[in-house]
C-alpha cells in the first residue's frame, strides 16, 4: 500500500533552517506530484507548496514563497521541502500528501485532491 513518512522536523530558532524530508513507498514515485500541507496549533490544514512529477512546477502559499523550495529526487523516492528564514508563524504539523491522478492545475491546492497523507512531523520556532 501505499506510505508516506515525513522526517526533519524539530525545533528551530527564529530565523533558522530545517530541512523535511518525505519518503514514499508503494507507490510508482517518478509519476506522482507531491504536496506539503501545515497545520498550526488551533488553525486549520493549510496548503504549503507541490511539486510536480518530473520536479518541472513547484508552487508555494504566499506566506513562505522565496523561503521554502521542494525538490525531490526520484532515485530516493523522496520529496524534500527546504526551509529558510523561519519565523513563529512556521511552528506547525508538517505532512506530506500524494495528489490523486488527473487532477486539474487549478485544483492542486486543494486538499481534497490529495489520497495519501504521511503522519506528520512538528517544526517549532522560537523566537
Amino acid at each position: 500500500q501505499v506510505q508516506l513518512v515525513e522526517s526533519g522536523g524539530g525545533l528551530v530558532q527564529a530565523g533558522g533552517s530545517l530541512r523535511l524530508s518525505c519518503e514514499a513507498s508503494g507507490v510508482t514515485f517518478s509519476r506522482t506530484t507531491i504536496g506539503w500541507f501545515r497545520q498550526a496549533p488551533g488553525k486549520e490544514r493549510e496548503f504549503v507548496g507541490y511539486i510536480t512529477w518530473n520536479g518541472g512546477r513547484t508552487t508555494y502559499t504566499d506566506s513562505v514563497r522565496g523561503r521554502f523550495t521542494i525538490s525531490r529526487d526520484n532515485a530516493k523516492n523522496t520529496v524534500y521541502l527546504q526551509m529558510n528564514s523561519l519565523n513563529s508563524e512556521d511552528t506547525a504539523i508538517y505532512y506530506c500528501a500524494r495528489l490523486r491522478s488527473g487532477t486539474i492545475l487549478s485544483e492542486m491546492r486543494t486538499q481534497s485532491r490529495y489520497d495519501y497523507w504521511g503522519q506528520g512531523t512538528q517544526v517549532t520556532v522560537s523566537s
